[in-house]
């Protein structure tokens, strides 16, 4: 085995993924920790070192993962998500860049891509992006439909919430995530327009438990396949192990009877 091929095992064992997830979530806690004055007054000077060795230990991470994986490394889309959230880790905190010293904490995703079970979730979330634009394509109409008809009926009374076409489309927002979406909007608009509920229960009908809901739908059967796919991946490196094994135990056997019957045939008189 070479010393690519070894190194390339060697950073797949389990031990190494769950070492590796250790630093990710204890550099999440030093970052952490340096948003509190007080700590950073006590400690900052160590929490810097720290966050300094964990950075030094993605890199070399990374670096083992090229060398040991060449152009392979780049056909991984996690492997670029990994190197992409490290890169932004690098960059020089200059006076022009200092915000981005705020996104080391993005190291923490990188637990995504190296636990197997976040990232069924998430790639079940992105094979449930097609799915999902239709369902945002028909919300965004039902959007404009309400945004347009609540303005011209509610907008002359409370043109803080539909006075115009962009505050009306907040306002339904609003309402859709059902935040102080009947003490603080409907009721008063009902003061006014007793009939107002007519426009208002049927929206949040629409939008709030069927619309939300299909796209609760997609993501759940999308991660479904997903599973199913991998359990699928999985009876199969079972049976091509077994069919293996049996192979090699076949093979034994016929080596044992060709040389039980040389033997036979040297012990047996002419």
């Amino acid at each position: 085995m070479s010393h690519r091929a070894w190194l390339s095992d060697f950073l797949d064992r389990p031990y190494i993924r769950q070492l590796i997830i250790g630093v990710i979530l204890f550099n999440a806690v030093i970052l952490g920790l340096e948003t509190s004055q007080t700590v950073m007054a006590r400690a900052g000077e160590l929490l810097f070192a720290l966050d300094t060795a964990c950075l030094v230990f993605f890199v070399a991470e990374i670096a083992a993962k090229l060398y040991a994986r060449g152009a392979r490394f780049f056909r991984d889309g996690w492997n670029i998500f990994d190197l992409a959230i490290v890169g932004v880790s690098l960059l020089p905190a200059t006076e022009g860049l200092s915000a981005l010293r705020a996104l080391r904490i993005l190291r923490v995703l990188r637990v995504i891509s190296v636990a197997p079970r976040l990232r069924r979730v998430v790639e079940g979330f992105v094979t449930a992006l097609p799915g999902m634009a239709s369902v945002f394509v028909l919300m965004a109409i039902i959007f404009y439909i309400g945004a347009v008809i609540a303005t011209k009926l509610f907008g002359t009374a409370f043109p803080q919430w539909f006075g115009t076409l962009g505050r009306s489309g907040y306002t339904l927002f609003q309402i859709m995530t059902l935040e102080s979406w009947s003490m603080g909007i409907v009721r008063p608009v009902m003061e006014v327009y007793e009939w107002a509920w007519a426009f208002f229960v049927p929206f949040i009908m629409v939008t709030t438990f069927a619309v939300v809901n299909l796209l609760v739908g997609l993501i759940v059967n999308s991660m479904q396949a997903a599973h199913g796919e991998e359990d699928a991946a999985n009876t199969d490196a079972y049976r091509d192990q077994v069919l293996a094994r049996l192979d090699a135990m076949e093979a034994k056997l016929d080596a044992v009877m060709r040389q039980d019957g040389e033997s036979r045939r040297d012990t047996d008189p002419d």
